[in-house]
């Protein structure tokens, strides 16, 4: 099932896609931009640049110069740890802006990947930064997003802290329905956008477990799973399992 979300073109064929008629505008932009403001933005942002599946956007350590909109597919975060492994820190989908953790830094604080045919809007953030001094607007947007990153960490450390693979993966497809709904898309019915390995590499769990877990989710009637097709089936009683009741 194919929940990418498409972009609106110009009326104009042929013209670049502006921030405007994007239809992300609303998840990656401040709402308050009037078209002054959007046209300063548009001048700056460097549309569509295309990565195919496992191809990077960015290394970590190497120099902070933009930060990206994800405009199509998918892309996952990861850091290379002391023992060299990698560990998976974040998936970005349609509307996220990738690289704001290294707002405060000179150089990127994890590698990002493309984890399938993905298209990005780079932003410089040198422009991002001038442009945020004279735009009261897209300063306090920026703030809200690093506010958000934040949050999403402390999440992730909530979702590693939990006793069972089964509070996990309930608690992962829960936050990924409810970001999938803040996409207009279906909350219930969607395609995972990373792998089962990747999905146990972020949620510190074997591939083995992830796979008997869906398995035993689909036969207590909670989800129906077909590859990467996924099925909310009783959303109540995985909210009841990510809390930690087993008798969900």
């Amino acid at each position: 099932m194919n929940q990418s979300i498409n972009v609106r073109q110009m009326p104009n064929s042929g013209a670049k896609t502006s921030c405007q008629y994007c239809s992300l505008s609303n998840l990656c932009l401040p709402l308050a931009l009037d078209n002054s403001d959007m046209k300063k933005l548009d001048d700056v942002v460097n549309r569509d640049r295309i990565l195919n599946r496992g191809e990077q956007m960015f290394t970590q350590s190497a120099p902070f110069r933009s930060c990206f909109a994800v405009k199509s597919g998918a892309i996952k975060t990861s850091v290379i740890t002391e023992s060299g492994e990698e560990q998976i820190t974040g998936f970005f989908m349609p509307g996220d802006l990738v690289g704001l953790d290294s707002m405060s830094d000179d150089t990127h604080a994890s590698t990002a990947k493309a984890l399938e045919r993905t298209s990005v809007c780079e932003i410089p953030v040198d422009q991002l930064e001038n442009l945020a001094h004279v735009m009261p607007d897209l300063q306090h947007h920026i703030f809200h997003l690093m506010s958000q990153e934040i949050r999403n960490s402390h999440q992730l450390s909530v979702l590693l802290s939990k006793n069972t693979a089964e509070e996990r993966i309930a608690a992962l497809l829960l936050s990924l329905s409810s970001r999938f709904h803040r996409r207009k898309l279906s909350s219930t019915h969607f395609s995972l956008p990373m792998a089962r390995n990747d999905i146990a590499n972020f949620l510190g769990l074997a591939v083995e477990t992830v796979s008997r877990v869906f398995t035993r989710f689909q036969n207590q009637g909670l989800i129906r799973a077909r590859g990467r097709d996924i099925e909310l089936v009783n959303i109540e009683a995985l909210q009841i399992m990510a809390l930690g009741n087993p008798q969900a």
